[in-house]
């Protein structure tokens, strides 16, 4: 069963697929473009570990303890194209991405706990991770190209929880959650805003064939950065 994440993940890597769909502007001088097909690439390898890995499921809950992130966006799409609920707020979940794994793991019991790390070229998370965690960076890349779900998704289940606990189904993800922009908008989104504005601002644009331009706080966002990037909104 087709639900919107899929159909959008479809149209990413099939429409227009060569040009830029995220970029990510962070600190260090960090900049990370990804095209429709490689967006789709990191998004059906996340699913994959999800899957494969960490056996979810249609239905099962991952809370995204995360800033608002080039990798939380992928994390994002790959749990909802798996048919997922991303839990945004404190709500109760199977399953924890968070950067900072120690602190995830007091008070809570998880099924599994994935450590993402934010800077741009980490392979792997530095240092050491308590036992059982899993790590994005190290992990992510050996999985396959090409997500097959297992089971198909249904519409009807909750694809988002937001941090005040508003439910949206997968059905209405991208009419119901996601903000309305015009048709092939080069929008600027401002890491600083949050998780939860992020995903509502990107999930507009991409549904109407457009492309996102996302902002770390720490990074100004200059006239020149404006006009580079051809973006809409400063």
């Amino acid at each position: 069963m087709s639900i919107p994440a899929i159909d959008l993940m479809t149209a990413l890597r099939s429409g227009h697929s060569t040009s830029p769909r995220l970029t990510w502007y962070g600190p260090d001088a960090e900049r990370v473009e990804l095209s429709g097909r490689v967006l789709d690439n990191w998004v059906a390898k996340t699913s994959n570990l999800l899957q494969d890995e960490l056996d979810a499921e249609p239905g099962t809950r991952l809370r995204l303890d995360l800033p608002a992130h080039w990798k939380s966006m992928i994390l994002a799409l790959a749990a909802w194209q798996l048919g997922m609920e991303v839990v945004l707020g404190s709500a109760d979940a199977e399953l924890l991405a968070t950067a900072s794994p120690e602190a995830g793991l007091e008070g809570e019991a998880f099924d599994a706990v994935i450590a993402v790390p934010l800077p741009a070229l980490a392979m792997r998370w530095p240092g050491e991770l308590p036992p059982g965690v899993v790590d994005f960076g190290a992990e992510v890349r050996s999985h396959g190209d090409v997500f097959m779900a297992h089971e198909d998704p249904e519409g009807s289940r909750p694809a988002v929880v937001s941090s005040a606990g508003t439910l949206h189904a997968h059905s209405d993800l991208l009419e119901g959650f996601a903000a309305a922009h015009e048709t092939g908008v080069r929008l600027l989104v401002r890491a600083g805003d949050g998780l939860e504005a992020a995903l509502v601002q990107c999930l507009g644009a991409w549904h109407n064939n457009g492309s996102v331009v996302l902002v770390h706080p720490d990074v100004a966002v200059t006239d020149k950065l404006l006009s580079d990037e051809r973006v809409q909104g400063g």
